[in-house]
């Protein structure tokens, strides 16, 4: 299979697939805001559209060619909950400002925002791997794999966590996996901490978040998350337990029948341990992801870089 071809099949299962798109000569803005769909050869700036590669909850994505670096760079079109008001465009304006200055190897890189006929985007790295939550469809990942990766995910939680950024949707789906690297997508779209704002809470952030609207994806989601609470990096490294859980076992930290079980088991059950499915699992990594899954934030890991270190000091040889 071809390069193009690897890259529309991840991707289309990261996002979801697109709506037909329009011919050229009938696009306008009003057909980009209302069916979110981009014709190949379409130009925002000086990035042109090649092909949609996927679609989500913040509109869709669209491999692209940067004319002016001769590079390819993933597009995503926002959808008009980001984009209709004046105050929502300036906050969404400064919140890509600040994780485009966001460079580590393993946060996916925001290169460029732009705003043309009413449609705002984002700029980002063109990544060709398979996310981990394919990557996972085998099975669980062998010890020293996991642990490698999840080092990799840590201190890509650190660099953000310390620039006042929140992923708040951390999970297998938005770790791309390019070779042995893994990279976080959409990292801070979701809950960015500004100087001038208050505590990170549900009902404040970027303009797609309504009012007590609980956001994420709810087998990773920490218990202040579901209860529409006051979010911070400790809400990540929740996620990040249960991520780091299921590359282990190879099974859901978390997973019910019903929606209303699992809620229940996140607010109030721990996971099965880990030695039950892998024996051979070391009680030191066994106690590091509990405490990540503390029901309390103050029980869990305060940040990432204390999780870090922790991690380091006990499987920096894997």
């Amino acid at each position: 299979m071809s390069t193009r071809g690897k890259s529309l099949r991840w991707s289309s299962k990261l996002f979801g697939s697109c709506r037909q798109g329009h011919p050229k000569n009938m696009i306008s803005s009003a057909i980009i805001r209302d069916a979110m769909a981009l014709p190949e050869g379409t130009n925002l700036g000086p990035y042109e559209v090649l092909s949609c590669i996927g679609a989500g909850g913040m509109g869709e994505v669209y491999k692209a060619r940067d004319a002016r670096l001769d590079r390819f760079v993933a597009i995503k079109i926002l959808s008009d909950r980001v984009s209709e008001d004046l105050e929502s465009r300036a906050r969404f304006d400064r919140e890509a400002r600040t994780l485009a200055s966001l460079s580590h190897p393993h946060i996916c890189a925001v290169f460029d925002a732009g705003h043309q006929d009413g449609t705002d985007y984002l700029v980002m790295e063109y990544l060709d791997g398979q996310t981990l939550a394919q990557k996972l469809e085998t099975g669980p990942l062998p010890l020293r794999e996991a642990v490698r990766i999840a080092l990799q995910i840590v201190d890509a939680l650190d660099k953000a966590h310390t620039r006042g950024i929140v992923h708040r949707d951390l999970k297998p789906g938005n770790v791309m996996m390019v070779g042995w690297e893994a990279k976080l997508l959409d990292f801070g779209l979701a809950k960015l901490k500004l100087p001038d704002d208050g505590p990170i809470s549900e009902s404040t952030g970027l303009p797609d978040t309504a009012l007590g609207l609980v956001l994420g994806t709810l087998q990773y989601m920490a218990p202040e998350q579901l209860e529409g609470g006051s979010i911070d990096a400790r809400t990540d490294i929740f996620a990040f337990g249960a991520l780091f859980h299921e590359m282990v076992t190879g099974r859901k930290a978390f997973h019910a029948s019903s929606q209303a079980s699992l809620i229940a088991q996140i607010m109030s059950a721990d996971p099965e341990p880990l030695s039950k499915f892998q024996p051979m699992t070391p009680a030191l990594l066994e106690r590091v992801i509990r405490r990540c899954l503390a029901k309390n934030p103050a029980q869990r890991w305060q940040t990432a870089r204390d999780l870090l270190t922790q991690l380091q000091k006990k499987w920096f040889g894997f």
